[in-house]
């Protein structure tokens, strides 16, 4: 007679909120504070620079170190590449400013360019995912990707008169939208129901197997 012995093992799991209100608050603020100045309601880049750190950068990249956690795919990548955005473009704020000492010659602004359509094109596809998220989300992938084509636009100077005043208003309806979404996720993971609409996925593409 043989004797078999058992193990019990007990699984523990780390219980983690959404974290997405966070990160798309940290967007939307950036973008209208940012926003304000494109419009000409407020001068200079000094006083966005820690908004831009602290909520575009930082706020969205913790929201995505979360959804990593969490299994969230679209989260984590998004807030992620968006909120090391923030954080690059304020570091390329802070030079221009002499922050850093003289940059001197050795700085070209049309690289600034180059960095804005490399983001198009990741956002042209997180665009289409987007769709599939909620209406919210998709318009504002949409408005993200008019920005970031008027921004490169401006930085090679093509017709600055065009698409500097397409990039701030695009900004600017970016930011209220995001407010809308961070209020509305907030409220409906708070409550554990809709009480704010996001609007249904397009439908176009569905996950899984191609049927």
């Amino acid at each position: 007679m043989s004797t078999q012995n058992s193990s019990a093992f007990t699984e523990t799991r780390m219980m983690l909120s959404d974290p997405t209100a966070l990160g798309v608050f940290g967007l939307s603020l950036t973008t209208f504070v940012a926003s304000s100045a494109k419009m000409g309601w407020t001068s200079g880049f000094s006083f966005i620079i820690p908004w831009a750190i602290c909520l575009g950068s930082a706020a969205q990249i913790w929201a995505s170190s979360v959804d990593f956690k969490k299994n969230n795919y679209f989260g984590a990548i998004v807030l992620g590449a968006y909120g090391l955005f923030w954080a690059a473009v304020a570091i390329h704020w802070a030079m221009t400013l002499g922050w850093f000492g003289p940059v001197g010659e050795s700085a070209d602004p049309r690289q600034f360019a180059f960095a804005c359509f490399a983001y198009l094109f990741f956002s042209l596809f997180v665009m289409v995912a987007a769709f599939e998220a909620n209406k919210a989300f998709a318009a504002i992938l949409v408005l993200i990707n008019v920005l970031l084509f008027s921004l490169g636009m401006a930085s090679l100077g093509i017709a600055k008169e065009v698409f500097n005043p397409l990039a701030a208003w695009s900004e600017f309806l970016i930011s209220l939208i995001g407010f809308y979404a961070a209020g509305a996720i907030f409220l409906n993971n708070y409550f554990g129901r809709v009480v704010l609409p996001l609007g249904a996925p397009l439908g176009l593409i569905h996950k899984g197997p191609a049927k």
